[in-house]
């Protein structure tokens, strides 16, 4: 069974991604945290297709960190993958927190993503 904080956190997700739909012009940006690692998927809710994933032990991250559960790797996370995601032509997203609170690594990562260049 799952813990309290978690079934909070489905169900906050669950609530949000009512309102919230990515497009082929503006596709959904989900990101997933664990303790020890980060992980984000742009998604076109229209075709039900992942679009470019990555992780934070992608090499390009785990050559500059070896722990990747703290805010400083969440940031250059971000800025990673707004940089691979405009490579294949991903400029608009719409955000998807998964129910994860606005704070720590989820906002040291959308900030990641704003300073290489992703508007949302």
């Amino acid at each position: 069974m799952k813990n309290k904080k978690e079934l909070a956190r489905l169900k906050r997700h669950r609530r949000i991604r009512l309102h919230m739909f990515g497009t082929d012009q503006r596709p959904r940006l989900l990101v997933h945290r664990t303790l020890k690692n980060l992980s984000a998927q742009v998604i076109d809710d229209t075709k039900n297709k992942t679009l470019f994933s990555l992780t934070a032990f992608d090499k390009e991250v785990k050559d500059k960190f070896a722990y990747a559960g703290n805010v400083k790797v969440a940031e250059f996370f971000g800025e990673v993958f707004a940089r691979r995601a405009k490579e294949k032509g991903i400029i608009r997203i719409v955000f998807d927190r998964a129910g994860y609170l606005y704070q720590g690594r989820i906002r040291a990562f959308a900030e990641g993503l704003r300073k290489a260049g992703l508007e949302f």
